[in-house]
């Protein structure tokens, strides 16, 4: 059984600067690149999971958001994509979740499909919905505060479930692979 790190996008790998859909807005989060070297060679596979309401709302395409987290990976300085697997998720929050966190559909199906380990596995991400897709998708979680926090930071639910919280993805990935 393999372990891995599902892992949200904005406010985790590049700073969220709302509907972020053009490879010219983006901002990686310092050290990232580092951060995620250091985790594959610790043996865990990569999978980026993220909601993007802006398609569903129509605000941009699939194929915009495609083609930012190809400009992400160049940027990240991989020579090919470190992510075994990709979810975007483009339900707004009004529509019926299919992969849209806290759904966790992507993580049960990633799991199945590439026989990981639920104890060996964790989601990371800035807001409470990442945190719960985690939960829900019976994988480990911890919460970074590089984001936005446009829920605040949920102290009594991350509390309430034992959730270590982190500054950064760099000092999460410090922790478990240091």
């Amino acid at each position: 059984m393999s372990k891995a790190l599902f892992l949200d996008r904005d406010g985790t790998l590049v700073v969220d600067t709302h509907y972020l859909h053009k490879p010219e807005d983006l901002q990686l989060i310092a050290g990232i690149g580092d951060a995620l070297r250091i985790a594959v060679k610790s043996g865990y596979l990569l999978f980026l999971f993220t909601n993007q309401s802006g398609i569903g709302r129509g605000f941009y395409t699939l194929e915009d958001a495609e083609h930012c987290n190809q400009c992400m990976v160049e940027m990240l300085g991989f020579s090919e994509n470190p992510f075994t697997e990709i979810c975007i998720a483009p339900e707004t929050p009004e529509d019926a979740p299919v992969y849209r966190k806290p759904s966790p559909r992507f993580i049960l199906e990633m799991c199945d499909k590439y026989d990981l380990n639920p104890d060996f596995c964790w989601m990371v991400g800035d807001k409470l919905c990442d945190i719960k897709a985690g939960l829900n998708g019976g994988i480990r979680a911890a919460f970074v505060r590089s984001g936005k926090a446009s829920d605040g930071e949920p102290t009594d639910f991350l509390e309430e479930y034992s959730i270590p919280t982190f500054d950064t993805l760099v000092s999460f990935v410090d922790e478990l692979t240091g």
